[in-house]
């Protein structure tokens, strides 16, 4: 029997259910987009409200700028060229979402403790809104936040969450709506923002609730490491649904 070992790797579309979210989690079609093909205006102002948690060795502020250290996605990971976002460069190892206009929600085993905040910035606007651009490299330091305190967190299965309070409040971007009544039902359409494998904002949908048990949801959306604390929204009411902690 023989053997073929590719040179390059494909994230294959598998159904994986379970288990911490550090590889490709696609089911069937990838429906990540990024910002420039998202046809519905709803989703792009969301998407705005999104953060990418960025440890701060990787931003270099100068005056009104910061500078972002990238890493190129598609060659160190040993990608095949024509996979999705190759050319794209990383930054996040999280993502977050804005709740109020000075604390942000990710997931609780993105920010554990004091020491995690007090080494990461928040980050708005990392994200590729036209055809044809390349990842940024540089934001307005205006988009650059730190944390004042964390708030609450929390690794348990059922209960994974952060809440993290910023040293100043947000500018220019708007706190989401959150469910707080009531639950989502099986069958109703949601869709996930945030930075999969750290890349720019990634608008992902065309998935459903696949059942609800508790305090959680398990969905067939398109996510990666990387997504951890990505918001979930229902397609209906816009609003956060819960919070992407594992796949």
């Amino acid at each position: 029997m023989k053997f073929i070992v590719y040179a390059c790797i494909y994230f294959l579309s598998l159904p994986i259910l379970a288990g911490p979210l550090k590889a490709k989690v696609v089911y069937g079609n990838d429906d990540r987009q990024d910002l420039y093909d998202v046809q519905n205006p709803n989703f792009l102002q969301l998407a705005d409200s999104t953060v990418a948690l960025v440890h701060k060795y990787d931003v270099q502020i100068s005056g009104g700028t910061a500078n972002l250290s990238l890493d190129p996605y598609g060659s160190q990971l040993g990608l095949c060229t024509d996979e999705p976002f190759y050319d794209q460069s990383t930054l996040a190892f999280c993502s977050g979402f804005l709740v109020a206009p000075d604390t942000i929600v990710t997931a609780g085993h993105c920010i554990t403790s004091s020491v995690d905040c007090a080494e990461s910035y928040f980050v708005f606007g990392f994200g590729i809104d036209r055809r044809g651009s390349s990842t940024p490299t540089v934001l307005p330091a205006s988009e650059v936040y730190e944390c004042s305190q964390v708030l609450m967190t929390s690794e348990s299965p059922n209960a994974d969450f952060a809440v993290i309070k910023l040293s100043r409040a947000v500018l220019g971007h708007v706190p989401l709506k959150v469910r707080t009544q009531g639950s989502i039902g099986q069958g109703e359409d949601v869709t996930i923002i945030g930075h999969p494998m750290g890349l720019p904002t990634k608008v992902a949908g065309g998935a459903r609730v696949r059942s609800v048990v508790g305090t959680t949801f398990v969905s067939n959306l398109d996510a990666y490491g990387g997504n951890s604390g990505s918001a979930v929204f229902n397609n209906g009411t816009y609003e956060v649904e819960g919070i992407l902690v594992n796949g």
